[in-house]
C-alpha cells in the first residue's frame, strides 16, 4: 500500500505523535510524509524530523493532499492535534472540502487523526469506511467519526452567509490571528467574524485592533487561515541550523508576518517592521543564525511563548504607531523599494543609517541589543 501522510500544526509533531503515527503507518506499507501549513515547519526542524516529514514547499494542507492524489497514493491520512475535538473537526472538514473544489470527483480515500492521545480524539474516514480505519481505531483507542456526524454537530447550523464566519474553540482573552496578522482580542469562548466586500468589519465576541485591520487589508474570509490563542503551546529548544551564508552582506526586508519567513534564511540580516511580525520572525530565523534588526512600538500581542533571537539582533522601540513609517522609509532608502540590498558590509552600518532614518522624522526611540 502506498500511504500519504499530511501532518498539520505544530501541536502533533511537539506531541511526538506525528512520529508515532508515521512509524504505525509504515507497518501497513510505503509511507511519505509532508507537512500542510506553515507553523509546524519550526517543530519539524526542532524534532529532527525534515527528513521524514517534507517541508521543502510552503503549502496549505488542501494543496498538500492533492500532491498525494496527483501521485495517486492508495490511501491519505491527514494528522492534526486541534485544541479541541470541535476545532480539529471543523479543521478536517474545511480541509476535505478545500481538496475537493480542486480535484473534483475524489476516489482516494482520505483519513483524519485527530486528537490521538485524548479521551475526544477521533478517527474520521472523510470518504471511504476503510478496513484501516477500524484497525487504526483498536490500535490507538480512538472513536470514528462519520462525516454528517461532523456536519450535523458543527457545520450545518453555522450562519450560510459566507460573510460570516464561526470559529470554534475560541477561550476568552486569546489572540486572533487572521493570515498571521493579530486583527483583535477574543473576550468569550464564542466568536464570529463578520467580513464586508472582502474586508472585516465587525466580530461577535471579541474586540478588534484597527492597526491589525489595515496590515490585513482585503481577505477572502471562506479561505482565510484563521487562528486563535498561541501558535505554538509546547516549550522547546530550538535547534539551530547553520547553513552557508553568502559571501556578500545580504541584507532582507520583512513587513508582513505572514510571509514565508523560510524563504530569509540565507540572509546575513533581517529588518522587520512590527511588533508581532519582528517575535515570530526572529523565533523562526533563530533556528538559521540569521539576526534581525527590529522596528516596534511596544505593540506585542504575544502569539508564541518564548521568542527567541540571534546574538547581536538590535530592536528599536519607537513612539506609538511610528513603527510602520518607519518602516516605509527603511524600504525606500535602504532597499529602493526592493526586498534586498547589498549596498552595507556589516550590522552597525545598518544600524546608523536606521538611526538617520528615525532622527529625520523627529520620532523618540529606544534601542535593545541582544547580547
Amino acid at each position: 500500500m502506498r500511504i500519504g501522510v499530511v501532518v498539520h500544526g505544530p501541536n502533533i509533531i511537539d506531541s511526538g505523535y506525528a512520529l508515532k503515527l508515521i512509524e504505525l503507518l509504515s507497518q501497513y506499507g510505503e509511507v511519505s510524509a509532508r507537512l500542510g501549513g506553515t507553523m509546524g515547519r519550526t517543530a519539524v526542524i526542532d524534532a529532527s524530523l525534515e527528513n521524514i516529514i517534507d517541508i521543502q514547499r510552503k503549502l496549505v494542507p488542501s494543496d498538500s493532499l492533492k500532491i498525494f492524489y496527483d501521485d495517486d497514493v492508495d490511501v491519505i491520512f491527514l494528522l492534526n492535534y486541534g485544541k479541541s475535538n470541535v476545532t480539529g473537526q471543523v479543521f478536517g472538514y474545511k480541509v476535505y472540502n478545500h481538496y475537493l473544489d480542486k480535484i473534483g470527483d475524489n476516489n482516494i480515500p482520505v483519513i483524519q487523526i485527530e486528537r490521538p492521545g485524548e479521551e475526544d480524539g477521533s478517527i474520521i474516514p472523510w470518504n471511504n469506511d476503510l478496513e484501516i480505519a477500524e484497525q487504526l481505531s483498536q490500535e490507538l483507542n480512538l472513536a470514528i467519526v462519520k462525516p454528517h456526524e461532523v456536519y450535523d454537530n458543527h457545520i450545518k447550523n453555522d450562519n450560510p452567509n459566507f460573510n460570516q464566519r464561526i470559529v470554534h474553540g475560541v477561550s476568552p482573552d486569546e489572540n486572533i490571528m487572521v493570515n498571521g496578522i493579530v486583527i483583535g482580542k477574543t473576550n468569550s469562548d464564542k466568536l464570529t467574524v463578520i467580513s464586508k466586500d472582502n474586508h472585516i468589519v465587525d466580530i461577535i465576541g471579541g474586540e478588534l485592533k484597527e492597526h491589525g485591520l489595515e496590515k490585513l487589508g482585503e481577505v477572502d474570509l471562506d479561505s482565510a487561515i484563521i487562528k486563535t490563542g498561541l501558535l505554538r503551546h509546547a516549550k522547546v529548544t530550538p535547534r539551530v541550523i547553520s547553513d552557508d551564508k553568502p559571501d556578500e552582506f545580504k541584507i532582507t526586508f520583512l513587513d508582513h508576518a505572514g510571509e514565508d519567513v523560510y524563504k530569509f534564511k540565507d540572509s546575513s540580516l533581517v529588518i522587520t517592521v512590527g511588533d508581532d511580525t519582528t517575535l515570530i520572525s526572529s523565533d523562526i530565523l533563530f533556528r538559521f543564525d540569521v539576526p534581525v534588526i527590529g522596528i516596534t512600538d511596544g505593540d506585542l500581542d504575544k502569539v508564541v511563548e518564548d521568542g527567541f533571537k540571534v546574538k547581536d539582533s538590535i530592536i528599536f522601540e519607537v513612539e506609538s504607531g511610528f513603527d510602520d513609517i518607519i518602516g516605509q522609509n527603511i524600504k525606500k532608502e535602504i532597499f529602493r523599494d526592493k526586498q534586498v540590498s547589498y549596498d552595507f558590509s556589516n550590522i552597525p552600518e545598518v544600524e546608523v543609517k536606521i538611526v538617520e532614518i528615525i532622527n529625520n522624522i523627529n520620532c523618540k526611540y529606544k534601542i535593545n541589543y541582544i547580547k
